[in-house]
């Protein structure tokens, strides 16, 4: 189940994790699925953070230009 309100770098972090137990070869079949369910969740969270902040950064920007 995903975490709530988990932190940009923290997730980043987890999919880092995730990424080099499967490179390692660490996961059986079993937990793979589930690894890589995680990680698409997880890259899900990031994307929808890096949109919000792209959108707060250019109001913010479109702000100090009318400023003008």
């Amino acid at each position: 189940m995903p975490k709530k309100n988990i932190a940009y770098a923290e997730a980043m972090a987890e999919i880092e994790a995730i990424v080099a137990r499967i490179e390692s070869n660490e996961l059986d079949v079993d937990s793979l699925s589930m690894q890589i369910k995680r990680v698409s969740e997880l890259i899900t969270l990031c994307r929808a953070k890096l949109y919000a902040t792209e959108e707060e950064v250019q109001r913010i920007m479109d702000g100090l230009a009318a400023e003008r």
